[in-house]
This record gives structure tokens, C-alpha cells and sequence, in this order.
């Protein structure tokens, strides 16, 4: 019987198996993937962070690249696999788990290999769970190629022939821009044209600097400044919205409405020479294999700052779980920080 099992080998994971190690605590980390950082790798090559180095940090072991750099997803994987080295984070790859069960004498966890049993389960898989594409998608001929951004790694999975494009979110324009850097390919895109962008540096300091000044990322969700601020539209970070929207071979279309066949039909018009679909739409999340769970109107559990309604059960790493911060490598530890004293309190109390 183990004291607790954290589902998820990501920073979120990785930053509450931290605390756990230093509370002496009986624990495994479980991952469904075959190596650690694989949740970063399996995206696309030229992705970095839209944060530098010294945003971040997990606990207890810096980011190791120089102040103001911004890591790719290779220097990330290589972090965290340097961070399990590091504190000896006992981590169990290739385990999907299916369902999870609270007993009389804790958790039941099931996977395709067995079962664990623990008094304690953290489930720190993150934001991205089921890849989004609109019903329409279905209709679409085969002789199109279809992607979803979770799967798109480099220009040259695409085929010949113009593009589409559909996302208006940081993922979204940053695949625009790659895509659309082949000025021989016309590119569509559909998605919020009007979605602010701000850049990286303003007036010498970068964006997260200043956000940390205002306090920015430090609003919690319950608070009104913070409701605001979920409630709408996040800026595209370090990407000119502008210039992309401006280049000669990029399109924008509107909504995408329907589909038949070779034709794709938008808010504005219906185009039948697109070879290619990149759909850029985001993630349902997806916690169908946590038994007797409570669910808010968006399908993530209900908690209060990773406090779920089965004693026992929590999370970490959800977008918004208390701020801004919650989902990302940096904020993540404050999180982490505030869950491990409550788990504290709750062993002495």
C-alpha cells in the first residue's frame, strides 16, 4: 500500500512528487508514456516557450540555460529528465491508467498491466487530454490531410497544395506562421483575426516580467480581477498576429461552417483547392476513469485549489486551478508548494 500515487509525469507531476519526496511519503509517479518530457516532445519542433528561463524553474533545481532564454521542447524533456535524476523520482513509464477507484482502505487504481493500491492519488495530467476537431470534420474527402496541432511536428508532414489553418489560439498562429513562410503555398485561416497579440519584450523586459510586476499571473480565479481575466480572450504571446494576417499567401475565411467532399465551407466563402487541414481547436478534457467524481459545466473537477470532493483524491496542473499560472512549468509550484501544506496539516491534524 503506498501513501500516494501522482498520475502524470510532467512538471505538474514532477513538482508535486518533489514535496512528496522531502515528506518522506511512499509514492510512485506513473506516466503513460515511454519517456519522460514525451508530453513536450510529441508537439511540434520549433516550439518554445513562450516564458524564459527564469520563469521556469520547478522547485528545487533551476532551469539550466542562460537568464532570458527561451527553452524548445527538447530543452524542456531534457529538464525534467534531469529533475527525476536529481531527487530520485520514482517513476513508473508505459502505464495508462483507466480507472480509479476509492475504497474502504483508499484508491484502486487500474492499468493494461495491474493494478496499484494507495491511500492517496494526485492526478496531475494536465490540460491537454482528448484532441478537439469540429463534427464537420468527418465530412471532409480522404484525399485531404487532416492534423490535429497535437500531432503536427514539422512542414513536411503536410502534402503539396494550398492549406487551412483553424485556431485563432497561440498554437494556432504560430503553425500559421510556419506554414505560411512557404510563400508558394496559400494558406486559409480561420480563426479570430481581432485576437490581441503583445510581444515578447516591452521597453527592454519581456512580458512575464511585467506580468509579474502587475501581479498578473497572481490573481485567483475567485477574485474579480481574476473572473475578468478567465472570462476572456487570452493575448497570442510573442507572435505578430498582424504581419502573419498581412502576408499575401495567407487568407483569413471566417468560421468554419460545414463541409462536403473536397469543398470546406466558411463564414465568408467555400474553397475546394485546400490539400491540407490543420486543426488547431483545442482539447476536451477527459476524467471519465475517475469514479464518483464531481465535474464543473466545463468537464474538470470541481476543487478548490486541487482540493476535490473525494477525501484523498487530488489534482494539480488544471488551467486555472487557482490562477493564470496554474497550467504552466513556472506556476505550477505554487500550486505544488500549496497542496503539500495541506497535506501536511492533514497528517498532523
Amino acid at each position: 500500500m503506498l501513501d500516494y500515487v501522482v498520475i502524470g509525469g510532467a512538471q505538474a507531476g514532477l513538482a508535486m512528487a518533489y514535496h512528496l519526496k522531502k515528506m518522506n511519503k511512499k509514492f510512485i509517479v506513473v506516466d503513460r508514456e515511454n519517456e519522460i518530457g514525451a508530453s513536450w516532445l510529441n508537439r511540434w519542433d520549433s516550439l518554445k516557450l513562450f516564458t524564459t528561463t527564469e520563469y521556469n524553474h520547478l522547485p528545487g533545481l533551476k532551469f539550466d540555460a542562460p537568464k532570458g532564454h527561451y527553452p524548445s521542447k527538447f530543452e524542456v524533456a531534457n529538464y525534467f529528465k534531469s529533475y527525476v535524476a536529481k531527487f530520485d523520482i520514482p517513476i513508473q513509464l508505459n502505464t495508462l491508467i483507466t480507472s480509479v477507484r476509492k475504497t474502504t482502505n483508499g484508491f484502486y487504481i487500474e492499468h493494461k498491466d495491474g493494478n496499484i493500491k494507495t491511500k492517496n492519488v494526485v492526478i496531475a495530467t494536465g490540460p491537454f487530454h482528448t484532441p478537439y476537431t469540429p463534427p464537420c470534420s468527418t465530412k471532409i474527402s480522404e484525399k485531404i490531410s487532416q492534423i490535429h496541432s497535437n500531432y503536427y511536428k514539422y512542414l513536411n508532414q503536410l502534402q503539396e497544395g494550398d492549406a487551412l489553418v483553424v485556431g485563432g489560439g497561440d498554437s494556432g498562429y504560430q503553425i500559421l506562421n510556419e506554414i505560411s513562410k512557404d510563400r508558394s503555398r496559400t494558406v486559409y485561416f480561420s480563426g479570430d483575426t481581432k485576437v490581441k497579440s503583445i510581444p515578447q519584450h516591452i521597453l527592454g523586459k519581456t512580458i512575464w516580467w511585467w506580468f509579474t510586476l502587475i501581479g498578473f499571473l497572481s490573481y485567483s480565479k475567485y477574485s474579480w480581477i481574476g473572473k475578468k481575466l478567465n472570462s476572456t480572450t487570452q493575448p497570442v504571446i510573442g507572435t505578430d498576429v498582424k504581419e502573419i494576417l498581412s502576408r499575401k499567401n495567407v487568407i483569413p475565411v471566417g468560421r468554419t461552417n460545414d463541409a462536403l467532399n473536397e469543398e470546406i465551407i466558411f463564414e465568408s466563402k467555400k474553397v475546394s483547392t485546400i490539400k491540407n487541414v490543420v486543426w488547431a481547436t483545442g482539447y476536451r478534457p477527459n476524467f471519465n476513469w475517475v469514479e464518483g467524481l464531481e465535474l464543473d459545466a466545463d468537464g474538470y473537477p470541481k476543487n478548490y485549489r486541487g482540493v476535490s470532493n473525494i477525501n484523498g483524491l487530488y489534482f494539480i496542473g488544471l488551467p486555472w486551478m487557482y490562477t493564470r499560472g496554474s497550467a504552466t512549468l513556472g506556476g505550477v509550484c505554487k500550486d505544488a508548494t500549496y497542496l503539500a501544506d495541506y497535506i501536511f496539516k492533514q497528517d498532523i491534524s
